[in-house]
């Protein structure tokens, strides 16, 4: 008899499947990693800014020592920007680090936790790491449906996970129809706003969801320095709430989650308005290069608010991993996502436009010989 360790809860989670990387594509179809693509895991195209960089290059002297676990400095930055006290802050080895901790600092087992269809795959993850209920609403147009969320919240419910743009569809909720949503949330219920791609917003659709923290004690803001700062690789995000939530997650997070040289890029690239400028416009400009691509070609799409564009490809269950391997034959790395319930369709990253230009080629060969 075989022994089994662990409970239940855990032995049925499906580990997170990450978009490849560069050299198992290269070693996989015997490919040159110099021409490879990848447009699969929403990074910046642009890659980490040179203030960060400058910045790592001085920290990286001191790595003998453990990092600053406070992060006073970090802190100190985010909490200017915000305007908020330092004690509002709390940081993760990456936005994810955020989600995982607060689902543990705020819901037993066999409470529940509220998302969406088609949302983030770490917050069924979460769900399941700690042994909660899933209470998942069905999406609309791909988005979140706020109504039926506020409906689904049981007597157990502790947690609502709410992606604005959410992931993987790019999908939006107007800033005055999410406050309201939150306004009706009960206060004994936490409420995670992940804004891991806000910077990509444009000004008409911004809002101001830190004056909200400020306005609701049971809501939490959690954002990411992976996508518009460009250091994914450093893994490093953070969450802003008031102390009752804060002061939790602070008690459950590993005291060195955030490294040396992560801080210190993450304090430069803070400050880097050009960078995040940059950023912005390349991404904007690349979107219509896509979107353009995909109405010529017939192809429905997702109207998408993040650095990401959601595009099916197909019309029977297996297209998207179809057309995805033939992509990968060609060196371009793009996202399945039959694992959201989406197996016709590709989440597509907004790359350089010469990467872009060279996945609507491979796209369009592709599909006209399926």
């Amino acid at each position: 008899m075989t022994t089994q360790f662990g409970p239940d809860y855990v032995r049925a989670i499906a580990p997170y499947i990450a978009g490849k990387p560069i050299s198992e594509v290269a070693r996989q179809f015997g490919l040159d990693e110099a021409r490879i693509v990848k447009l699969a895991s929403n990074e910046n195209p642009l890659g980490m800014p040179e203030s960060a960089q400058r910045a790592m290059a001085q920290a990286a002297s001191d790595l003998g020592r453990y990092p600053d676990s406070n992060a006073f400095e970090l802190k100190s930055a985010l909490a200017a920007r915000y305007d908020v006290p330092p004690e509002w802050i709390t940081l993760g080895n990456g936005s994810n680090d955020i989600l995982e901790i607060a689902a543990h600092a705020f819901v037993e087992r066999g409470q529940s936790i509220v998302y969406s269809q088609y949302s983030f795959a770490v917050y069924a993850l979460a769900t399941q790491g700690v042994g909660a209920r899933h209470l998942v609403t069905p999406a609309v147009q791909y988005g979140h449906d706020l109504d039926a969320m506020l409906a689904a919240i049981a007597d157990d419910t502790r947690l609502i996970f709410v992606a604005n743009p959410n992931n993987p569809t790019g999908t939006f909720i107007d800033g005055a129809a999410l406050e309201a949503f939150i306004a009706k949330v009960p206060r004994h219920v936490v409420v995670v706003l992940d804004e891991a791609y806000t910077e990509y917003l444009a000004a008409d659709k911004r809002y101001d969801s830190i004056a909200w923290v400020r306005r609701y004690p049971n809501l939490l803001v959690s954002r990411t320095f992976s996508k518009a700062y460009g250091l994914a690789g450093l893994r490093i995000g953070f969450a802003i709430a008031q102390p009752g939530l804060a002061d939790l997650l602070n008690r459950l997070r590993q005291p060195f989650n955030v490294n040396t040289l992560a801080q210190a890029a993450a304090i430069a690239a803070l400050g880097d308005a050009e960078f995040l400028q940059k950023s912005a416009a390349l991404n904007a400009e690349g979107y219509r290069m896509l979107t353009a691509a995909f109405e010529r070609l017939g192809l429905e799409y997702v109207p998408s608010d993040g650095n990401f564009v959601l595009v099916r490809v197909g019309n029977d269950n297996g297209a998207g991993d179809r057309v995805n391997l033939e992509l990968l034959k060609e060196g371009v790395i793009v996202r399945p996502v039959g694992n959201y319930g989406l197996p016709q369709w590709l989440r597509v990253t907004i790359g350089l436009p010469d990467e872009n230009a060279a996945f609507l080629a491979a796209l369009e060969r592709t599909l006209a010989t399926a």
